[in-house]
């Protein structure tokens, strides 16, 4: 069995929690390993919205590279970040567990509503660079105005605080994994069966070489299949769609304590466009992303 592993991951706080995580995982398995901190398209470029930079994969190609060229053995992303089709000669081996996959908004406690929509003031500004969350907030409340805003988890805070923000959108897991904080801000997490979570989020994939099958047996012994199960159905609906990070959609699927999958999907053509939402359950993934898809293009 391989004794070593090299593991390739971005420098945020988040990321480097990801790799340690990932890191004690094998450790425990006897594995040693060793961290590559590699910087990606998505962390150079911060002052555009993520519609504006050409291309897909702006926070894994450089990772990606990285590992098609044998400097590392695998790669560990937030899955939501991966396309959902791999480079040639590198494969998803395995997924971790999930963490809470809902959005939050972090609202200013000068903004605060107790009992209004969102517990948000009229014409309240939101601070978001995905489509997803700028649709899905405008279907909710069409008053408010969007803004873009981009940087690690700690940025953004810091950005709501001192700028024209009423409240910013971050992803529950990012906060739970890190334990940040929030007591100096109201946090509403919104139920990830209305506001739509983008595909795989919570979820961590843990990237090889095709061909690198010693790796891949080792990563089996951390891998997630229930988990998988959810997710693989998640990412087929989204490549049906040709989707990414510039296409306003989400999709969420969970298992229930029966067994039966709920697939939930929405999308919209535009972030400023409707958005239409469709839910499908089944005992079996079989058809299931096909059927939501179906029914989402009515």
């Amino acid at each position: 069995m391989k004794d070593k592993i090299k593991i390739g991951t971005r420098g945020s706080k988040l990321a480097l929690w990801q790799a340690h995580y990932t890191k004690d995982k094998l450790e425990a398995l006897g594995i040693e390993v060793e961290l590559n901190i590699i910087k990606t398209k998505g962390d150079k470029i911060q002052h555009l919205s993520f519609d504006k930079i050409e291309g897909k994969g702006f926070f894994t190609k450089e990772i990606e590279d990285s590992l098609l060229n044998g400097e590392i053995d695998m790669a560990v992303h937030s899955m939501k970040d991966l396309p959902t089709a791999s480079p040639d000669g590198l494969v998803v081996t395995a997924v971790s567990y999930r963490e809470n996959p809902a959005d939050a908004l972090i609202i200013k406690k000068s903004s605060y509503i107790k009992n209004g929509k969102l517990n948000l003031p009229k014409n309240a500004i939101i601070g978001t660079s995905s489509a997803r969350r700028k649709a899905f907030l405008l279907d909710i409340r069409p008053d408010i105005q969007v803004k873009d805003i981009r940087g690690n988890v700690d940025t953004r805070l810091r950005k709501l605080v001192e700028q024209d923000f009423d409240a910013i959108v971050l992803a529950a897991a990012g906060f739970t994994r890190l334990e940040l904080d929030l007591s100096a801000f109201e946090v509403l997490i919104l139920n990830p069966k209305e506001f739509i979570p983008a595909p795989a989020q919570g979820v961590l994939a843990f990237q090889t070489r095709t061909e690198d099958l010693a790796t891949r047996r080792i990563l089996k012994n951390i891998h997630d299949s229930d988990v998988a199960a959810c997710t693989n159905v998640e990412r087929k609906a989204l490549s049906m769609i040709e989707g990414g990070c510039h296409t306003p959609v989400g999709i969420f699927c969970e298992r229930d304590s029966n067994g039966f999958y709920h697939l939930r999907g929405a999308i919209a053509d535009a972030w400023n466009a409707p958005v239409r939402y469709s839910i499908i359950s089944s005992s079996t993934t079989h058809q299931l992303a096909e059927q939501l898809i179906e029914k989402l293009s009515k």
